[in-house]
C-alpha cells in the first residue's frame, strides 16, 4: 500500500442506529486501527430522503437551528432547519414540519393536515440571506397542494367572500381567487431545488390523493374529494397565474407540494441524490481517493433505483476507483449492482443476533467490519 493512501468514506444514515456522519467516524476509526497513515475523507451522504440535511450540514460544516413551527395538524411543534457550510444554503425537509410521523395513525386526515409550518420553515431561512435553498419533500402527511406553505409566506387564497380558506386538502375547493400580493419578495433572488424522487402528476389514478392518499390516513370517498379539490386548485391556477400544473411530474409529490413549489417558487425538481451529490462535492473529492466505501442501513436490489451507494458508485466509477459497500443487512437480489459500480458488498451484522442489537452495535459492527477489510487490502 501506497504512503499517501487515501480512502473516501462516503455512506449514507444507518435507520435507527447511527447518522452517516456517525457511520463515517466509525469507518475511519476500523481504518486507523489497521494504518494510521492513511487518509481518510468523510463525505457524509444521503439520498434525498430523511437525513439528507443531517448529512449535507456535516458534510459542509453548517448547523442545524431549531424552531417552532405550526404542525400538520395545527398544533405547535419543533422542527429543524440548516445552513450549510457556506453560509448562502439553506436546507429543510419537510417531513421535520410537516411529515407523517407527526400525526398519530389514529389522526391521520389529509383533508385537515397543512404544509404551513413548512413554509415557516422556508421563512426563517430567508432570514438568513441566503441564495439557494433545498427541500426535501418526503414523508409528507398532507395533500393540501403546497397552500398552507404558500400562506406561511405571505400568499392568500380566499373563497366566494373574500375570506382566507383554512388548512387543509378538504379547502381547496374553495378557492376563488389566489392573492400574491404580501407574497415574500425575498423568495425572487433564491434559487430551489426540491429533492423528489417520484414523477406522480398532481391528478387522477397516479396522482397524488389516488397513491398517497392511503398511507396518510384516507378513505376512498375522501381520495375522490381530495383528488377533485386537488383539480380544482390546478384550475384555478391556470386561470389566475397561467400555469398548467395538472400533469407536470413530480408536482403530485408530497400531497401536491411539488406542484405549489414549483408554481409559487419556481422550484426546480431534481433527483434527492443528484443534489446530495452536487453541493457535498463528491465527484471532486473521489478523484482525490484510491479507494471508495459507502453503505447504508439494507441493501438490495432496489438499491439501483437512485439510493446512496448506487449514487456513489456511478460517480467512483468515472475516475475507475474501487468501491465497497457494508450495512446491516444485504437481501437478495445484489449480483445487479456489481454491474453498476460497486466491487464487493458486506454485512456488518456479527453472528446471530436481535434487531435491536444490532441497531445498538451499529458504530462498533462497522468498525470492526471496515478493520477487517482494510487488513486484507493491507496485506503484501
Amino acid at each position: 500500500m501506497k504512503k499517501d493512501f487515501s480512502i473516501l468514506l462516503a455512506p449514507d444514515s444507518f435507520k435507527e442506529s447511527m447518522t452517516a456522519k456517525e457511520a463515517c467516524e466509525a469507518m475511519e476509526k476500523g481504518i486507523k486501527r489497521v494504518n494510521k497513515n492513511i487518509k481518510c475523507i468523510q463525505v457524509p451522504m444521503a439520498d434525498g430522503g430523511e437525513g439528507t440535511m443531517q448529512s449535507l450540514v456535516d458534510a459542509t460544516g453548517g448547523y442545524i437551528y431549531k424552531l417552532k413551527v405550526i404542525g400538520p395538524l395545527g398544533d405547535e411543534v419543533e422542527a429543524e432547519y440548516g445552513i450549510l457550510g457556506d453560509g448562502e444554503t439553506g436546507i429543510i425537509e419537510m417531513a421535520s414540519a410537516s411529515g407523517i410521523g407527526l400525526v398519530p395513525k389514529e389522526k391521520r386526515n389529509p383533508l385537515i393536515t397543512t404544509t404551513y409550518g413548512t413554509g415557516q420553515l422556508i421563512r426563517e431561512c430567508l432570514n438568513h440571506n441566503i441564495k439557494k435553498l433545498l427541500v426535501g419533500i418526503g414523508g409528507s402527511s398532507t395533500n393540501d397542494g403546497g397552500v398552507g406553505a404558500i400562506q406561511a409566506l405571505g400568499g392568500k387564497f380566499t373563497n366566494r367572500y373574500g375570506k382566507e380558506i383554512g388548512f387543509g386538502g378538504g379547502e381547496l375547493s374553495k378557492i376563488e381567487k389566489i392573492d400574491l400580493t404580501n407574497f415574500d419578495v425575498r423568495l425572487k433572488n433564491v434559487k430551489l431545488e426540491v429533492a423528489c424522487d417520484v414523477t406522480n402528476p398532481l391528478c387522477g389514478k397516479e396522482g397524488a390523493s389516488n397513491i398517497f392518499g392511503p398511507q396518510k390516513g384516507a378513505t376512498p370517498e375522501m381520495i375522490k374529494v381530495l383528488d377533485d379539490n386537488l383539480k380544482h386548485y390546478a384550475k384555478i391556477i391556470k386561470e389566475q397565474i397561467n400555469v398548467d400544473v395538472l400533469n407536470i411530474p413530480g408536482a403530485g409529490a408530497a400531497g401536491g407540494l411539488g406542484a405549489g413549489l414549483m408554481v409559487f417558487l419556481k422550484g426546480e425538481l431534481k433527483n434527492g441524490i443528484d443534489i446530495v451529490i452536487e453541493y457535498s462535492k463528491l465527484e471532486e473529492k473521489i478523484k482525490q481517493a484510491d479507494i471508495v466505501f459507502t453503505g447504508e442501513g439494507s441493501i438490495d436490489f432496489q438499491t439501483q433505483y437512485g439510493k446512496t451507494p448506487i449514487g456513489v458508485a456511478m460517480i467512483a466509477k468515472k475516475y475507475n476507483k474501487p468501491v465497497v459497500a457494508l450495512a446491516g443487512s444485504v437481501e437478495n437480489g445484489i449480483d445487479v449492482l456489481y454491474e453498476k459500480g460497486i466491487d464487493s458488498i458486506f454485512s456488518i451484522v456479527r453472528g446471530v443476533t436481535t434487531l435491536d442489537c444490532a441497531l445498538k452495535k451499529g458504530s462498533e459492527n462497522i468498525e470492526k467490519t471496515v478493520e477487517n477489510i482494510v487488513r486484507l487490502m493491507n496485506v503484501k
